[in-house]
């Protein structure tokens, strides 16, 4: 930890885990050191609601009376595939494609997504169908879970059972990618 940024210190981990219920999760610093508390808020003004476990994050931390806390996320990486990806069913390989970065990002709103089972659909706007999101895609993007009217950005690919999100990102990304 060296890079001292608006009076936080910069630091690269990987999420322990992330509860969107709880409103918090922790941080595990590459360099090692006490779990940093990531609080939903933080991770909200970057444009998430959730954070995949295991997902690599660039975030600035401050010392509170409370311990080391994130006040900032600069960036998210998706966790590692292989684990997840092993267990798909030939069914749900479209999936495990790698996602076509030309295909444009539409903003959608999230209509319901059920993490015990698994999956969830979202409306594109200005689209009355709706858009398949399986939790291998939000994983693969770096999410745990999604709740019912959040804005989210989706590359979109037609699969066999209709329309179905490939990349699941931050509503800010779309309107990034349209200027």
């Amino acid at each position: 930890m060296s890079d001292t940024e608006k009076d936080g210190v910069h630091v690269t981990g990987v999420v322990k885990w992330f509860d969107p219920t709880k409103g918090f999760g922790f941080v595990v610093a590459d360099t090692g050191g006490p779990d940093i508390l990531l609080h939903a808020n933080v991770l909200r003004n970057f444009g998430q609601s959730s954070i995949a476990d295991s997902a690599g994050i660039e975030i600035i931390v401050q010392e509170t009376a409370r311990g080391i806390q994130a006040v900032e996320v600069l960036h998210i990486e998706p966790p590692a595939t292989g684990v997840g990806a092993a267990m798909m069913s030939d069914e749900n390989s479209e999936i495990t494609e790698p996602v076509d970065m030309s295909l444009p990002l539409e903003p959608a709103r999230v209509k319901w997504f059920d993490k015990a089972k698994g999956f969830g659909f979202a409306n594109v706007f200005g689209r009355p169908e709706d858009v398949f999101l399986h939790i291998e895609v939000l994983r693969r993007s770096g999410l745990a879970d999604l709740q019912p009217g959040e804005a989210v950005s989706l590359r979109v690919v037609e699969g066999k059972r209709g329309r179905m999100a490939m990349q699941v990102t931050s509503w800010e990304a779309a309107l990034k990618d349209h200027h």
